[in-house]
């Protein structure tokens, strides 16, 4: 309990875990010769499975570092000096301390995006180690005094919780911005970013819609306090990856607005030529006036456009598999109730014949009464006769 670990969770017939094999023992040399505390290891998920899903894990590979109690899952590409800043990251405290402002410059030049909490002791910086022990697998957090800031950088009041990124400063307003975790999860990119498929991952975690591929770098700068809250900006390069993701077909340069929660996308309905253009389109997206695409990404008809094959596939084979199995159970009744009828010793024939061989008994024998009565009759004598 008392070290640190990072490991790699991964099956033996896995691929990807193949991959990840050579970059994990770089890894694992680079930590130690850097006299890191963190420690390297992997186990076989398939063979440990108990182990495997007390740490939650729910598919191959999968990596994690795990720090007293708490196990922290890495999401980011599997690149050597990504995994390694994460382990760094990681295993330090949730919050450092910056001494002095050479200490902050030194950092603030090292990283696009810094959280600072300045001031004392407080509630608000329980709030922020709390905040920070979640989401440093994401960011590094910070804690200075207020001295330590420069001269620009003016705070109206004590304690605060700042973002430094884009060459400027936000300050935290409790009141307008809800929770703390909500704006640190929403400010933890910069505002215009190039996007991947892992970052449009991340992006799909903080509840905000992404905007890809873009020239919109204006608008990230000049209309920030109009879409932050609800917009993030950033370029794409090429279009392959939007395509397999939407099902469809996007030209390059396009502008898409994509919903991460819904996958559902919208596109202008003409061309944009300038400033005020988008801006009108952005809106548009907001108070849910825009056109979106006329099929939602997963929906029957964009799947046949898309890839006919497929669809037919994806479509078809359910819809006869329910076929066969409706006929069956339909077959299989008809022939439980003719079972029923032969052990029962009839048809419907056979039936119908019984039934005329009843009626034609029946009539015999009223005809057979009626004869015994004529004869009894004749044989009585005058005087009973008359009695009668």
């Amino acid at each position: 309990m008392d070290d640190v670990w990072l490991v790699d969770f991964y099956a033996p017939w896995c691929g990807y875990c193949k991959k990840l094999e050579p970059i994990w023992q770089e890894v694992g040399a680079e930590l130690t010769r850097s006299g890191s505390p963190v420690r390297v290891g992997k186990m076989d998920g398939t063979a440990y499975s108990g182990v495997a899903s007390e740490f939650g894990v729910r598919g191959y590979p999968t990596i994690k570092l795990l720090k007293g109690e708490l196990a922290y899952n890495y999401k980011g590409p599997r690149t050597k000096d990504d995994v390694i800043e994460f382990a760094n990251r990681v295993s330090g405290p949730a919050v450092r301390s910056l001494p002095s402002r050479q200490m902050f410059e030194h950092v603030l030049k090292r990283h696009s995006v810094l959280f600072l909490y300045v001031g004392d002791e407080s509630p608000l910086k329980e709030k922020y180690t709390e905040v920070a022990s979640e989401l440093i697998v994401y960011t590094y957090f910070f804690s200075a005094s207020e001295d330590v800031l420069p001269e620009s950088v003016t705070l109206h009041e004590l304690p605060s919780v700042v973002v430094f990124k884009d060459g400027t400063y936000f300050t935290y307003d409790e009141y307008e911005d809800s929770s703390l975790s909500s704006w640190v999860n929403r400010e933890r990119f910069q505002s215009y970013l190039p996007i991947d498929g892992f970052t449009l991952y991340e992006l799909g975690e903080t509840g905000n819609t992404a905007l890809l591929k873009g020239l919109i770098q204006r608008v990230a700068a000049e209309h920030r306090d109009q879409f932050n809250r609800d917009f993030q900006f950033g370029h794409m390069d090429g279009n392959d990856y939007i395509n397999s993701l939407i099902m469809g077909e996007v030209s390059v340069p396009s502008i898409i607005i994509l919903n991460t929660s819904n996958e559902q996308y919208f596109v202008p309905a003409e061309p944009v030529e300038d400033l005020q253009q988008l801006l009108q389109f952005f809106s548009s997206v907001l108070d849910g006036s825009a056109p979106v695409l006329s099929d939602p990404p997963h929906s029957p008809p964009s799947v046949f456009r898309s890839s006919p094959l497929l669809g037919c596939f994806l479509f078809g084979l359910p819809l006869g598999v329910i076929s066969l199995m409706c006929y069956g159970i339909c077959m299989a009744e008809s022939d439980d109730d003719t079972e029923l009828m032969k052990r029962d010793g009839f048809t419907d024939e056979e039936e119908e014949e019984g039934e005329e061989e009843e009626q034609q008994r029946l009539t015999a024998g009223a005809e057979g009464e009626e004869e015994e009565d004529a004869e009894k009759i004749e044989q009585k004598s005058p005087t009973e006769k008359k009695v009668d």
